[in-house]
């Protein structure tokens, strides 16, 4: 069985096991996506969606968040973790996004990541869910279940992104990237995955 035969079965059982392919922050447009995203880097998104409604409550626009005091982001954000260098990227985003752009978050892979602390994965978060181009979300979700897939053996998320987007149908892609979230949290876990009960078992080369 080919990598892209693989993927593709990947594909229609994951759509089969979740229908819903959804991300889990919570936002009501671009810019609070890209910041919820940001605040989500080494912390959980349940964690995130306490966090930024208190946040948006306070800066609505990019021009808010570019004229914040980088201490009172800070404090809304501190249970976040890695708060000093998230507030500091969250108003030199603001900046950015108010300079360069008329305060619009731009709708390209090449622009987001020219944005303060934004990488690869929440550009194509962005790309996919507001704007409705392909896109490879590659978390520490993505980076384990493709591999035990046995469609990559890389650690780079740069490389394997590229890797994905040759093998995933682009209309699918940025659903594949969350429903491999949903299966990682009730599945496919990193120290016990429960093999037994998954819908890729037959074709997954960890279990074959």
């Amino acid at each position: 069985m080919t990598k892209k035969e693989i993927a593709l079965l990947a594909v229609d059982a994951l759509r089969k096991e979740f229908p819903d392919a959804i991300c889990s922050l919570t936002y009501k447009d671009p810019l609070q996506l890209l910041v919820a995203t940001r605040l989500a880097a080494q912390c959980t998104d349940a964690r995130v969606n306490m966090v930024t409604p208190a946040l948006f409550d306070k800066y609505k626009c990019a021009e808010d968040f570019a004229n914040a005091n980088v201490e009172d982001v800070e404090e809304l954000i501190k249970s976040c973790g890695l708060y000093k260098t998230k507030a500091k990227s969250l108003v030199a985003m603001g900046k950015a996004l108010t300079e360069q752009y008329n305060g619009v978050v731009p709708d390209t892979l090449e622009e987001l990541i020219k944005l303060p602390g934004i990488g690869r994965k929440t550009a194509n978060l962005v790309m996919g869910d507001i704007f409705g181009k392909p896109a490879v979300v590659v978390d520490t979700h993505c980076i384990r279940i493709t591999r035990r897939l046995g469609l990559h053996n890389e650690k780079d998320p740069k490389k394997i992104e590229f890797i994905l987007r040759d093998l995933l149908p682009p209309e699918e892609s940025n659903d594949f990237c969350h429903r491999l979230v949903l299966h990682g949290r009730k599945t496919c876990d990193a120290r016990k995955p429960k093999c037994e009960q998954c819908c890729m078992k037959d074709f997954c080369k960890k279990n074959i």
